[in-house]
């Protein structure tokens, strides 16, 4: 969905950040919150998430302490942590083990140089 005259939404500056978490890599609702400018809007984030286009590596975003809190909203409860794993990331009870290794700051990441 688009402003008037074609200007970005949220929810697309939003999609445009997960497009860019690497293979492997995750990042948290918050983190991306913050990239974007709205530090307590990682509620926003999720909102956004929740409706994303299924192209979108949805997967690679969870919450701060690295639990998969958006796996409920994929095709069944199991498909978060399947691609997850499929990508390197170990995970036990719903909770990335290597959380901060595997961890992406997208506003380290992509500093304007």
């Amino acid at each position: 969905m688009k402003k008037k005259h074609d200007e970005p939404t949220f929810f697309d500056d939003v999609y445009d950040v997960v497009k860019l978490i690497p293979k492997g890599r995750v990042t948290s609702y918050g983190a991306i919150a913050n990239f974007l400018g709205v530090k307590s809007s990682a509620r926003m984030v999720g909102w956004a998430m929740h409706g994303c286009p299924s192209k979108l590596p949805a997967h690679r975003v969870v919450n701060s302490a690295g639990l998969l809190t958006g796996k409920h909203h994929f095709d069944t409860l199991h498909t978060m942590q399947s691609r997850l794993e499929k990508e390197g990331i170990v995970i036990m009870k719903d909770k990335i083990q290597n959380f901060k290794s595997v961890f992406w700051d997208p506003a380290r990441e992509l500093k304007v140089k």
